[in-house]
């Protein structure tokens, strides 16, 4: 059985988050795709960073969508990495590297869809997000497009299955400290694939692979070796 992996914002273990040095990184190192986050700034573009503030991340502070992209810029986001948009990640990996896009809302929705219709990227590109809303949103304006469903909460585990259907979703995003073999039985049943975060260790691994999971998302960039080390 194959099992996927997915640079988490890169390899963020070893490189600043969300950045080109880190997901060039990540496929450097043979990781199977890469996982990012994107916001919109203030003057519409599609930024790549996690948080919804620069704070954590670069020597700014406030709110993303309160500052242009040209602002965003200025910002260091670790070890002089610049703030990189959507397109320039697109353009300085290779050009078949899977990517899985995690957008917070429905407004980056269609700023994304445009830009995987503009480009072509349906066949590359997967959509994730924790919100069904912003997946709907996705599904109504690309039918075609691959959607994922993130989820964490223990609150919310037994209804991966009708969220996912929900929202368009044949494959579920987990913390995988919230899986168990049913919840993933229940998926398989419906049709839907399930894959976890954060895989971090060979312990994390067999737990992954035990489960009967499809592939991982992982901080590590020696993840794929340790993937072909164990099979």
């Amino acid at each position: 059985m194959s099992f996927f992996t997915i640079g988490h914002r890169g390899v963020m273990a070893a490189e600043p988050e969300n950045t080109l040095r880190s997901f060039l990184r990540a496929e450097r190192e043979g990781l199977d795709g890469i996982e990012l986050d994107l916001h919109l700034s203030k003057d519409g573009e599609l930024v790549v960073m996690h948080d919804e503030t620069l704070d954590r991340t670069t020597d700014g502070s406030g709110p993303i969508a309160e500052q242009e992209l040209k602002q965003l810029k200025r910002l260091d986001a670790g070890r002089g990495e610049r703030i990189p948009t959507f397109g320039e990640v697109l353009d300085a990996v290779g050009p078949n590297l899977p990517i899985q896009a995690e957008i917070k809302d429905v407004a980056a929705a269609r700023s994304l869809a445009k830009v995987l219709t503009e480009r072509q990227l349906l066949g590359r590109v997967s959509v994730l997000s924790f919100h069904e809303s912003a997946l709907i949103e996705i599904h109504d304006l690309l039918p075609e497009a691959r959607t994922v469903l993130v989820a964490g909460a223990s609150a919310h585990r037994d209804t991966f299955v009708g969220r996912a259907q929900k929202a368009g979703a044949s494959l579920v995003s987990v913390d995988l400290r919230q899986l168990n073999r049913a919840i993933v039985d229940k998926c398989a049943a419906a049709g839907i694939d399930v894959m976890a975060w954060t895989v971090n260790d060979e312990r994390d691994l067999a737990l992954a692979r035990a489960l009967g999971l499809v592939g991982c998302v992982t901080d590590e960039p020696g993840m794929k070796r340790l993937v072909e080390a164990t099979l």
